[in-house]
């Protein structure tokens, strides 16, 4: 029934919808995602100057890329390479240079209907914007979808991710270190413990630190094999390129599985388009919504265009067989590396792998916590309940087989995004209208400010767009100079 459910939702729904949403927004938008692509970059320095208790722009995004980049990265472009074959590779590109505009998009949206908690803190995320932005047109359906969205968020994220993130991990040490699974999940599970039970704020301070040192021990890593091998990486690129379209005799045949591998395990390492980067996009303080939405197109490319171009590069200048059997998942990309640069690669991807694992799985108790919290409004107690049921989760993972953890999650996941875009579409007029509000004010050389005043006849929590000092007093003269 899964592998059914799979074939039918990735292979005749989903291929068809996600890269075409993905480019109606790219076209649309005039390319957001290239025109703000600078300062992409740049806004990092804004993340620091405010002093509210709310976690900043930058803590965000390093929640964000904590979820994109995972054992998708490492995991995930193998099992691409292995069913898909190089080809995958380029579909998992374009799925995420068209999906940085569906990231921007959905991420400035859960700023827009973000809502103020009895704790001070922000909830926010497609449950939110599909209740309170499609309410006036859906009626008592906006509340349904919306809790069909938050239902399969927590499904997918808060339960299957969580045992496949484990899974990728505590079959990494064995294969490295031979610890058995066990004992590897156990450990996990207590210093997932030490942070979840510390709320949201020990979550975004943790990996605040723990997300840059993966990220850039595992990419100098990758920078240093390519440097090493630059005579081939010319011929790799164009196995990936020949390989997704066809012009490679062994590839001529196999075009359809490189799209369908390519697209699924793209999503699955971006989530561009699947609304969970939303969820954590909200809670972050900033002075404009597209502000927002501009940081977390980044975190997009980060993941797919540097990270899984690394590492799928590294695969195919090993010449190991991806076919083999008896080879998958992130046992490839160890082997991979340790063709590279000696048997000690084997170990430097486990502990990589385990950077990576522990911070995604930080990030998937989150977006579970973020479902329960639109069906209970706030209740603590529920919320630690969740927190021993996702130990139990990350302690289950050490026994479970990865075919069935990615089929499960590969089911839900499609629904999910199916949902997602579903209502991005409905709302993407109103994205245009932030977009164009904060282009505006940046064309008239202002750093742009939200007004609420200006999207009066949306239904959006005034309290949670009480803007600090600094940026208030830039909005009072921005109303100033209109006449306001």
């Amino acid at each position: 029934m899964i592998a059914f459910l799979n074939d039918l939702l990735w292979s005749k729904v989903l291929v068809y919808v996600l890269i075409p949403v993905g480019l109606l927004f790219t076209i649309a938008s005039g390319f957001v995602q290239v025109r703000h692509f600078g300062r992409m970059w740049g806004i990092f320095g804004q993340a620091f100057r405010h002093k509210t208790a709310q976690p900043t722009s930058f803590q965000a995004l390093a929640l964000s890329v904590a979820g994109r980049v995972g054992a998708g990265n490492i995991a995930g472009v193998a099992v691409a390479i292995t069913l898909g074959g190089p080809g995958a590779i380029f579909w998992m590109w374009l799925v995420g240079l068209v999906g940085m505009a569906t990231s921007y998009f959905e991420c400035a949206l859960g700023q827009l209907y973000k809502r103020r908690e009895p704790n001070g803190n922000f909830r926010g995320g497609p449950a939110f914007y599909i209740k309170y932005g499609l309410r006036s047109r859906l009626g008592p359906g906006a509340i349904g979808l919306a809790g069909l969205y938050s239902a399969l968020l927590f499904v997918t994220f808060g339960c299957a991710f969580v045992v496949l993130q484990s899974f990728a991990l505590t079959n990494s040490i064995e294969s490295a270190f031979g610890a058995p699974r066990l004992a590897t999940g156990l450990a996990l599970a207590a210093l997932v413990g030490v942070v979840i039970f510390g709320g949201v704020k020990r979550i975004t301070n943790v990996v605040e630190f723990v997300v840059p040192l993966m990220a850039a021990g595992y990419i100098l890593m990758m920078l240093v094999v390519l440097v090493l091998n630059a005579p081939e990486v010319p011929g790799a690129l164009w196995t990936i390129i020949a390989g997704a379209v066809g012009l490679e005799e062994a590839a001529g045949g196999a075009i359809g599985a490189a799209i369908t591998n390519g697209v699924r395990r793209g999503l699955f390492s971006n989530e561009a388009g699947l609304g969970s980067a939303p969820n954590v996009a909200a809670v972050a303080y900033v002075p404009h919504p597209a502000q927002q939405g501009i940081v977390q197109a980044l975190s997009v490319f980060i993941d797919t265009i540097i990270i899984c171009s690394c590492t799928a590069s590294i695969i195919i200048l090993s010449g190991l067989d991806a076919n083999d059997p008896d080879i998958d998942g992130v046992v490839l990309t160890q082997l991979a590396l340790a063709e590279h640069i000696g048997p000690w690669a084997e170990q430097f991807v486990a502990l990589a792998l385990t950077l990576f694992v522990f911070s995604s799985i930080m990030y998937n108790y989150f977006l579970g916590e973020t479902a329960i919290d639109f069906f209970t409004s706030y209740r603590p107690f529920v919320f630690n309940i969740f927190r021993a049921i996702t130990l139990g989760l990350v302690i289950t993972g050490a026994s479970v087989n990865l075919g069935a953890a990615f089929g499960f999650a590969d089911v839900t996941m499609a629904v999910l995004a199916l949902v997602n875009l579903f209502a991005l579409v409905l709302l993407f007029p109103t994205g245009l209208r932030v977009m164009r509000d904060f282009d505006r004010q940046l064309k008239d050389g202002r750093e742009p400010a939200f007004d609420p005043d200006r999207f009066a006849d949306l239904d959006i929590d005034r309290e949670a767009w009480t803007l600090e000092e600094e940026d208030a007093a830039r909005l009072a003269a921005l109303r100033a100079n209109s006449g306001a």
